[in-house]
C-alpha cells in the first residue's frame, strides 16, 4: 500500500469508528436507565427518541454528540487532506456510514440525520450545502407536510442528493458532490430499512 493513502485511510477509519459510537443508545442506558431501542416504536437509537423518552436535557446532549461525531473527523481531516481529491468523498461519508451500520453497537445503527448535519457543517466554508439539507427539512415539515417522518426523510435526502450534485459539480467541487451523494444514499437506505410496526403487531409481540 502506498504511503500517500495512509492519511486518507486514517481519517476515513477514524470517522467510521467515531460514527459507530451510538451516544443515543449508551447515554440513556447509563444515565437514565432507559433502553431507547426497546422502548421506542421504531427501535431507532436517535436523538428524537431520546427527547421523547428521556426529556430535553438528555436529548440535547445526545443530539450535540451525534452532530459532533460527524463534524469533528471531517473538520480535522480538512487540515491535512486535499478536499478537492475524490478520496475526500470517503472521509465525508465515513461517519454517516459508521452511524448507519452501528459497528460498535452490535450493528444496531441509526437513521443518520444528526450525523449527516454534522458532517455537512464541517464542510463550511468550502461549501454551505448543509443549508440546503436544512431548508428541505424545514420546507417538508412546515410548508408541505410529508408524513410519516420516514417518508419525509427519504424524500429530503433524495432531493438533497440531486441538489448537491447539481450545485457542487457546477462549482467545480466534484469531491464534495460525491461525498454528499454518498451521505444521501446511506441515509435513504437506513430510512427504507426501518419501518414502524403497526400498533396491533407491537401489542402481539409483548
Amino acid at each position: 500500500m502506498r504511503e500517500e493513502y495512509l492519511p486518507w485511510l486514517f481519517w476515513a477509519g477514524a470517522g467510521f469508528l467515531l460514527g459507530g459510537v451510538m451516544f443515543c443508545d449508551i447515554l440513556p442506558r447509563r444515565l437514565a436507565g432507559r433502553d431507547i431501542r426497546q422502548d421506542s416504536d421504531d427501535h431507532n437509537p436517535g436523538a428524537a427518541n431520546v427527547f421523547l423518552l428521556c426529556g430535553v436535557p438528555m436529548g440535547l446532549l445526545c443530539l450535540a454528540l451525534d452532530l459532533l461525531k460527524g463534524f469533528l473527523p471531517v473538520w480535522l481531516a480538512k487540515s491535512s487532506l486535499d478536499v478537492r481529491s475524490l478520496l475526500f468523498a470517503g472521509v465525508i461519508a465515513a461517519p454517516v456510514l459508521g452511524h448507519g451500520l452501528g459497528v460498535l453497537n452490535h450493528f444496531h445503527g441509526g437513521k443518520c440525520i444528526a450525523t449527516s448535519f454534522g458532517v455537512l457543517a464541517a464542510l463550511i466554508p468550502e461549501s454551505w450545502i448543509v443549508l440546503v439539507l436544512a431548508a428541505l427539512y424545514i420546507f417538508f415539515s412546515t410548508v408541505v407536510r410529508v408524513r410519516p417522518m420516514r417518508v419525509r426523510s427519504m424524500l429530503v435526502f433524495a432531493l438533497f442528493g440531486l441538489s448537491s450534485v447539481w450545485l457542487l459539480t457546477s462549482a467545480g467541487k466534484d469531491s464534495l458532490a460525491l461525498g454528499c451523494l454518498a451521505v444521501s444514499a446511506i441515509a435513504m437506505l437506513r430510512h427504507r430499512e426501518r419501518k414502524e410496526r403497526p400498533a396491533r403487531q407491537r401489542t402481539a409481540e409483548l
